[in-house]
């Protein structure tokens, strides 16, 4: 049985589902949670009988049956071309009114509905009662209340939903319009959805019984004008931000990573006496020890860090503080030619930049959508939260404001290149429209929180234990051997092949601070997986266990810390920003050439990312050296080169874009005085 799972965005579908699967979906409250169905078997406590398979296709959220949206075309085809065998309509108990226009369109399908009405445990809290008998009466289908957050009312949905799916009994739709009635023209369309609207509001004013009065102020509208301020909001989520990243960068998730460092390093210990007493070859014992477990271990050594970032984070987002942080950006975004709703993809991308990127399908507009698929990477991903916490702990280790600075960059470089392609790309000629559903605040749940973090961790730990784990032993074998494949001494890994490859690289780095071929291997290797540029490192320069004491030299100078390679504190900055804001991973630029859907906008954003990757570096070693040192940085001549012609380049496409936007206003008035 195939049981399709429909309803408003921010109606708890998703929250649903995981409760009757046992998975665990992410979990938001906007529109673009879910971008894609998603399919699981309902739970076998859930069912009567045991054997029957019984599978949940999660479909993204809509309002309409007539899509709008991508997401929303999702749902409406599956729908009508899949032929589920009954449909759950998950619905918002604390808005009616709304949901009921999106259940009514899905009872004239012909296909048998089961609404299950949600919140309802939050309902009875405000003073809301809803008469079920008679709802069921005038929906002509079964209503079953339902509490996916406490998980109540899950048994009966599920009997019901398999019942009415196999028993098919040709539910009758409630009689909206005239039989007679055809849509043909826009004004028929906009004539029936003001029909329908009549309809479910009759249906409300029926079912609806409330003690408290709708337009009351409550504690959650008091806290929306703070919170939610036009100038108020950004010092608030800049302090909000700031505080996630210090609990999780510099105090609770550095503390765990110290047992886990620990617990790394008797492992290393033991595998290489393990090696040692079974008489293995010295090579193999280095790619072992050093190789994988010193290049695995430095990535796992920030899994508290990350653990705790997304675990707070779920607070926030479960609490619904993180839907008034869209409303807080829309007039930044729209001076930039995109929306609040852009806000949404780039919180999405905390995460990862994979399902950041994905959820820009939410976005009406193909300008706007491609413009945030270009952008959303920007925001520093789980992924390169290692980076972070490496060159912060090293460089930085008494600045706790250096981790959430990082964001505060991201967000500036989204707005400033934004701002460019805006200019470029015409996209200021969109009107930008942006609605949101502001969810009540809630206490989080600390269960979802710590499930999503666990769940968080499995997936680094797999990367971890696949991608990177290949990669490092990769790096380290490249690193032993010359093109002749004679095994190398560890003085002359300069004329390895890995050295050899990575040198033309390292050569485009000077003015960048860190010309030297291991930090080039490192970068490059990060396209493969963000956390590989740690990995990488650890290998390079045996950064760990033992060997960790050699991380930092002081040369004749206590206040200047240098990295084993040459990085002091300035290139160390201008090092992590170019991993930060240079491309993401190659499974992230393909979920950008998903969406984008053109070769053209996908080669110029990678393109752009490059160029804004390498531009901040170039700025922040040349000017970071002049005022920490009071010197030029190497490759000064070269970075003023670099800086002329990017100005130029600029002010070039600029000039050709106002150029092409006059001859086509030119165009239009010839067409108009001809006509």
């Amino acid at each position: 049985m195939k049981i399709a799972l429909t309803g408003n965005p921010n109606s708890g579908k998703t929250t649903m589902f995981n409760a009757l699967t046992g998975k665990l979906e992410h979990v938001g409250n906007w529109a673009g949670v879910t971008v894609e169905k998603k399919v699981a078997k309902l739970k076998g406590n859930l069912k009567e009988n045991k054997s029957e398979e019984v599978m949940i296709v999660d479909l993204p959220g809509a309002y309409s049956m007539s899509p709008f949206t991508s997401e929303e075309s999702i749902t409406s085809d599956f729908v009508k071309q899949e032929n589920p065998d009954v449909i759950i309509n998950v619905v918002d108990a604390s808005n009616l009114n709304r949901s009921l226009f999106f259940t009514t369109q899905l009872l004239e399908l012909g296909v048998p509905v089961v609404v299950a009405l949600n919140k309802t445990d939050m309902v009875k809290k405000s003073g809301l009662t809803i008469d079920i008998p008679r709802l069921k009466n005038l929906l002509n289908c079964q209503v079953v209340e339902t509490s996916a957050l406490k998980e109540t009312g899950l048994k009966q949905l599920a009997t019901t939903a398999i019942k009415y799916g196999k028993k098919n009994n040709g539910q009758v739709a409630p009689k909206i319009m005239d039989d007679n009635f055809e849509i043909v023209t826009k004004k028929d369309a906009e004539k029936a959805d003001k029909l329908r609207f009549n309809f479910v509001n009759e249906i409300t004013k029926k079912v609806e019984y409330r003690k408290i009065k709708s337009n009351k102020v409550t504690a959650g509208d008091e806290l929306d004008r703070v919170v939610a301020h036009k100038w108020l909001g950004i010092p608030i989520f800049g302090l909000i931000l700031w505080a996630v990243f210090y609990i999780s960068q510099s105090w609770v998730g550095p503390w765990l990573a110290g047992y886990v460092e620990e617990g790394m390093g008797m492992l290393t210990d033991a595998v290489a006496s393990a090696l040692e007493g079974a008489g293995t070859n010295d090579f193999l014992t280095a790619l072992i020890v050093e190789g994988i477990i010193g290049g695995v271990g430095a990535v796992l050594g920030f899994l508290p860090l990350i653990m705790v970032l997304f675990f707070l984070l779920s607070l926030l987002e479960d609490c619904g503080y993180m839907a008034r942080v869209a409303i807080v950006m829309d007039r930044f975004f729209k001076k930039i030619g995109l929306s609040g709703k852009s806000i949404i993809p780039m919180v999405v991308g905390y995460g990862c930049a994979i399902p950041g990127v994905m959820a820009t399908r939410t976005i009406k507009s193909e300008k706007q959508r491609r413009m945030t698929a270009m952008l959303t990477p920007f925001v520093p991903c789980g992924a390169k939260a290692p980076i972070i916490g490496l060159f912060v702990a090293v460089f930085f280790p008494n600045a706790a404001y250096m981790a959430p600075i990082t964001y505060f960059v991201a967000i500036a470089l989204i707005i400033l290149v934004g701002m460019l392609a805006q200019k470029i790309t015409k996209a200021e000629a969109e009107v930008n429209y942006f609605m949101i559903e502001l969810p009540e605040y809630r206490l989080p749940s600390f269960k979802r929180a710590i499930l999503s973090m666990f769940d968080r961790a499995k997936g680094f730990i797999i990367k971890a234990g696949t991608i990177i784990l290949v990669c490092n032993a990769a790096v380290f074998i490249l690193q032993s051997f010359d093109f002749g494949l004679n095994l190398l001494a560890e003085e002359n890994v300069s004329s390895s092949m890995l050295a050899v490859m990575a040198k033309p690289i390292a050569f485009l780095f000077i003015p960048l601070g860190f010309g030297i071929w291991q930090f080039a291997a490192a970068a490059v290797t990060g396209f493969i997986a963000k956390e590989n540029v740690v990995a990488t490192l650890a290998v390079c320069f045996a950064l760990f266990g033992d060997n960790a004491e050699t991380l930092l030299e002081t040369p004749g100078n206590d206040n200047v810390l240098i990295l084993v390679g040459g990085l002091t504190a300035v290139s160390a900055l201008s090092y992590m920003f170019f991993n930060l804001f240079t491309p993401p991973c190659f499974a992230a630029i393909g979920a950008m050439n998903s969406e984008m859907g053109s070769k053209k906008w996908l080669w110029a954003a990678i393109g752009m990312q490059f160029g804004v990757g390498y531009i901040i570096a170039l700025l922040v070693n040349q000017i970071g050296s002049i005022i920490v040192y009071g010197e030029l940085a190497e490759g000064f001549v070269a970075s003023i080169i670099i800086l002329i012609a990017t100005v130029v380049l600029l002010t070039t496409l600029i000039k050709k874009n106002k150029d092409e936007g006059v001859t086509g206003i030119n165009q239009s008035r010839q067409q108009k005085e001809i006509a």
